[in-house]
């Protein structure tokens, strides 16, 4: 919870396999920066939506994440990754 927009710490990641895990996520994000979580977003029924949340340890991480990972491949798709707003 909390306000103040998590301070640019948060990528949202779209494009995703949806056979990609939070883990595998998590491994690939953790090239750039420090990674505090990763989440991929699900449906209802449990299924992937196709996206993610990626949280960072600190700002500079997520904008490495947003420069160097950005159409980078995993599972199998290009990737993007942008500002969680």
């Amino acid at each position: 919870g909390g306000g103040g927009g998590g301070d640019g710490r948060k990528v949202y990641v779209g494009n995703l396999a949806w056979s990609v895990t939070w883990q595998e996520l998590k491994d690939h994000m953790r090239t750039v920066g420090e990674v505090l979580h990763a989440n991929i977003l699900e449906a209802p029924d449990g299924r992937s939506k196709g996206c993610g949340i990626v949280e960072f340890t600190d700002a500079a991480g997520a904008r490495r994440a947003m420069a160097e990972l950005s159409d980078t491949e995993l599972g199998g798709r290009n990737i993007f990754v942008r500002e969680d707003r």
